[in-house]
């Protein structure tokens, strides 16, 4: 079937109703589903971009039904199964597009997810203090370059976020990192359960998510059965283990005893240097205005090695947090050469030591495969080049991995051909996938690395 055929089937596919795709579902080869999956996707966002537009139009004009109701956002909800919240969201983001019509050109065009958009004009409505309005249109540049694209990730923009909010930076304490923002519900429910609903800074969350991690692993049965328990119910059981230990232990505050584990990475320079803002880092102008380097500041480059901290499971830490858990901390040393790659330690051994899953956790950032998120935490050491065939354990053979892609490179090539990685100039993994998957074989890059 010719690439045009299957895209007649699969806007054939769309005009109808999954009931009917589910009907049709024999007729269909993967690579047919593929193509309706991505065209479907493709789809939504053209139409998320429409009822943005509409919705603020019926605001700008609205008639006699859309009066009845307090704004745009709830008569859509009240006419269609979305909830308050969510049209008020929808509404929200037309109202504010009106001000950024760059940003509104990109959404408009199907370029942009809703979330990122509303990610990059929040930043645009609240910029940092110390961002003078002539840097605006090219931070809006670099949030669009990192919004963009099947490889853009909520983690690559926010990223991005945190290297503008370095830049300009304030003592404006981010959003993301203001405990005092910090809720915790817990109520007592009618039928003797307890519901629990929060809302907590990004170091909190790390804390938690920390301490969760090992306790909420899938468990196989001594029979080797896999662990049959949902996401969520490992969850809650690892929140109870985690408070029953607590309470055995009788750990209530031990004055100098050792804090949560919590692992920030950051180049040493900077943490150094953590007080250097805008108008240090160029020349200044002869009003006293700091001269910024805008063309580099546009630039795709400056994502892939931004001067914040980042933590393994929430991402980008602002540089005055990372100082200040620097004050108080057991620090260890990972060496980098001229590229960021970590430099070679103790290359003899089988096993990954203790001192290479660090500086593999600071390059990969957690699993490297393109596409995939899971944290360090659950990844696995894999040698490119595989031990019993005299593969070193040093940096330029290894590789972080979940188990799923672990086991997919173990893989024996079948009909699909094996995925080979292949280290970089850069001294970092890149991914070549197989002929049937790209024909060209383009190697890949990790998406956890900005």
């Amino acid at each position: 079937m010719s690439v045009d055929m299957i895209d007649d089937a699969a806007a054939g596919m769309l005009a109808g109703s999954a009931a009917g795709l589910r009907g049709r579902l024999w007729q269909l080869r993967p690579a047919d589903l593929r193509e309706i999956a991505i065209t479907a996707s493709t789809e939504i966002l053209r139409l998320e971009a429409i009822r943005v537009v509409a919705v603020d139009a019926l605001a700008l004009n609205p008639d006699e039904q859309v009066l009845c109701y307090r704004g745009a956002g709830r008569w859509l909800a009240a006419n269609t199964m979305l909830q308050i919240p969510a049209g008020n969201r929808i509404a929200a983001l037309g109202l504010a597009l009106r001000a950024f019509p760059t940003v509104a050109a990109q959404f408009d065009a199907g370029d942009l997810t809703f979330e990122h958009t509303a990610l990059i004009v929040t930043f645009c409505e609240t910029p940092p203090k110390g961002m003078p309005e002539t840097a605006l249109p090219h931070c809006i540049n670099t949030l669009l370059a990192a919004a963009s694209g099947i490889e853009a990730t909520t983690t690559k923009l926010r990223y991005a976020i945190a290297i503008l909010e370095r830049i300009f930076e304030s003592d404006d304490i981010p959003p993301g990192e203001d405990d005092d923002r910090n809720e915790l519900r817990i109520s007592p429910t009618l039928n003797g359960r307890v519901a629990i609903k929060g809302d907590v800074d990004s170091l909190t969350g790390e804390m938690l998510l920390s301490a969760l991690s090992g306790l909420s692993m899938p468990t196989p049965a001594a029979d080797g059965t896999p662990d049959a328990r949902s996401a969520a119910k490992r969850t809650a059981d690892a929140f109870t283990e985690l408070i029953r230990r607590y309470l055995d232990n009788a750990a209530t505050g031990v004055d100098g005893g050792q804090r949560p584990h919590v692992n920030v990475h950051v180049n040493a320079k900077d943490l150094a240097e953590h007080r250097e803002c805008a108008s240090t880092r160029g020349n200044a102008s002869d009003d006293g205005d700091p001269i910024l380097d805008f063309d580099n500041l546009d630039s795709r480059d400056n994502l892939d090695n931004p001067d914040v901290g980042h933590m393994p499971w929430l991402g980008p830490l602002s540089i005055t947090r990372t100082h200040m858990l620097a004050c108080d901390c057991m620090l260890s040393t990972v060496l980098l050469d001229e590229n960021g790659a970590p430099l070679d330690v103790s290359p003899l051994k089988r096993l990954v030591s203790a001192a290479q899953r660090t500086a593999l956790i600071a390059r990969d950032k957690g699993c490297a495969f393109p596409g995939c998120d899971c944290v360090p935490a659950w990844t696995d050491a894999h040698h490119i080049r595989p031990w019993s065939q005299n593969g070193p354990t040093v940096m330029d053979n290894l590789v972080l991995l979940c188990r799923s892609h672990h086991t997919l490179m173990h893989r024996k090539a079948g009909f699909t051909g094996k995925w080979e990685i292949k280290m970089g100039s850069d001294h970092k993994p890149w991914f070549i996938p197989p002929p049937a998957i790209d024909p060209k074989q383009k190697p890949r890059r990790s998406t956890q690395r900005c």
